[in-house]
């Protein structure tokens, strides 16, 4: 019987065609899994972190735009109210790889909600009047300021000041790509001495996986 070349050659090349098939699909499946290896580790590289500052940090001279200043201890912060504004400000520290770019703000009303696991939405902070930069492993500061008696933070966030209450914060950022978006829950505490303390409670991503 004489054998049907033609028919064995494709076969033949069918089989290679196919063998051919698998190593690429291999091939290309490395590849995009070293690509993703390799853009996480390029986010990581970059990517900030919110903390309170240290009690032996140095004081920061924080300004205004209404040329109002105040000084911000290391691991700590004011919160003063005027007839004008109330004024708050926070020394913090970026823990991160990568600088960190505050974006906005917001007073949590509710204290009881400190362990949330859920971020509160994106579009109930305040957006700061101008970009604050904190360098990686370095210290920096958070300003923000209510000038308007009608806006409904006033008269509460007053009253915490005068009597001395646990004042919620949380602050949006990310990095100085405009990505990894994260909100740290930080509270400014009475001190004895009549000055307020910093601490974090909480960290949420925006734009990724929770670390919890």
């Amino acid at each position: 019987m004489t054998p049907d070349w033609v028919t064995i050659s494709s076969l033949a090349t069918a089989a290679g065609t196919l063998v051919l098939a698998v190593a690429t699909f291999g091939s290309v499946r490395s590849a995009n899994r070293a690509a993703r290896v390799a853009e996480e580790s390029l986010l990581a590289g970059i990517r900030p972190l919110l903390i309170s500052s240290r009690p032996e940090d140095p004081t920061l001279k924080v300004g205004f735009g209404d040329d109002h200043y105040v000084m911000s201890p290391g691991g700590g912060g004011t919160a003063e109210p005027t007839d004008a504004a109330i004024y708050l400000t926070m020394s913090i520290r970026n823990a991160g790889s990568g600088i960190a770019v505050l974006h906005g703000w917001r007073i949590e009303a509710d204290p009881t909600t400190m362990g949330a696991p859920d971020h509160p939405p994106v579009d109930e902070f305040r957006r700061l009047t101008r970009d604050l930069y904190i360098p990686a492993g370095d210290i920096g500061f958070w300003q923000g300021a209510i000038r308007d008696p009608a806006d409904p933070h006033w008269q509460p966030l007053r009253q915490m000041i005068e009597s001395r209450q646990r004042i919620v914060i949380d602050l949006l950022y990310g990095d100085h790509q405009g990505g990894q978006r994260l909100i740290s829950r930080f509270s400014l505490l009475p001190r004895s001495d009549a000055g307020w303390m910093t601490s974090v409670s909480r960290h949420w991503n925006v734009d990724r996986q929770n670390p919890r």
